[in-house]
């Protein structure tokens, strides 16, 4: 498999990203749900805030090294059969869901650098504090913090299941080609297919 996207495919780079951060997103959502179930002496009260906020950290990187791909790199078409309005409608999710990740990461370092102490990322390295004279920034961005992260929950739910209506209802190669599997005829090319045999037959 190629390292870069073509009109067809999609390289091997842009496919791990795409399953290195799904799987950290919907793990940073279950850990600060089950984080906000914690009592005081919990022995994980104060260790899962710190694995949140580091996981945090990478995911955005992660997310700023796709984004620099996905610029110098080729875009695959949608598969022939789907309609334009659903191409537009995933390439707005696709918008979304960037943007809402900036803003989910941008109110958490926000949270956790309210008290002006740097974020420790697993002791790698350190994210300086330079923002924290807006007044109640904490719970304010606290607030934003949740709402967003519900909001993105529900937008990369809406695009799991939409991955999955192309693969098992449409029959199309979207998400083969998200897995590096070779793509397959969809439903429309074999209908049109059809279509041709029964003209040459009959002619």
């Amino acid at each position: 498999m190629q390292a870069r996207n073509n009109q067809n495919q999609y390289g091997w780079v842009a496919i791990a990203l795409h399953w290195l951060m799904a799987p950290a997103v919907i793990g940073l959502f279950a850990l600060g749900w089950w984080m906000r179930q914690l009592s005081y002496y919990d022995p994980w009260y104060q260790q899962a805030p710190i694995i949140h906020k580091s996981l945090g950290v990478l995911l955005l990187i992660a997310l700023v090294l796709r984004l620099l791909w996905r610029s110098v790199n080729a875009t695959p078409k949608a598969d022939p059969g789907t309609p334009r309005w659903q191409a537009l409608t995933a390439h707005g999710i696709h918008g979304l869901i960037y943007l809402l990740l900036f803003a989910i990461m941008l109110s958490g370092y926000l949270i956790s650098t309210a008290d002006g102490r740097p974020i420790d990322v697993f002791g790698w390295f350190s994210v300086m504090a330079t923002i924290q004279d807006i007044p109640n920034q904490e719970d304010i961005a606290g607030s934003l913090h949740e709402i967003l992260a519900w909001t993105l929950i529900i937008l990369v739910s809406l695009h799991a299941l939409a991955a999955l209506k192309h693969h098992f209802i449409d029959r199309d190669a979207t998400l083969r080609r998200m897995i590096g599997l070779p793509g397959m005829p969809s439903r429309h090319k074999k209908q049109d297919t059809v279509t041709t045999t029964k003209k040459e037959t009959s002619i």
